[in-house]
């Protein structure tokens, strides 16, 4: 899986999970990680390598909005940046900015932020 468990894991649940829940672990000598405990089987059953394959498109676009938020966030700016700016520039013109950052990053799920 080239983008790593984590994403494969997070599309086969439907969800975020904590390192409680299911504990990654890197395999030694390689850049490979496996599932070392599953905690939630009361939720859902531990996943086969075949079941996390099958998700791997779902689970390159998780990772790849990952990145985007990332992005985003960061030339957003800090809370205190932002209303430095809608003091100084308005709101339409902080909205028309956040638009444009959302537009210069697009998010790959269907047309959706």
């Amino acid at each position: 899986m080239a983008h790593g468990l984590y994403y494969n894991v997070k599309a086969y649940l439907g969800r975020d999970f904590t390192m409680e829940e299911v504990r990654l672990v890197k395999e030694t000598g390689t850049t490979n990680y496996s599932i070392a405990e599953w905690n939630i089987s009361d939720e859902k059953a531990q996943p086969t390598v075949e079941q996390l394959n099958a998700l791997e498109a779902e689970a390159t676009t998780l990772e790849s909005n990952s990145q985007v938020i990332q992005t985003r966030t960061k030339l957003y700016g800090t809370t205190a940046e932002q209303l430095e700016y809608i003091v100084e520039n308005g709101v339409e013109a902080f909205i028309e900015k956040q638009q444009q950052i959302k537009i210069s990053n697009p998010k790959d799920n269907n047309g959706t932020d």
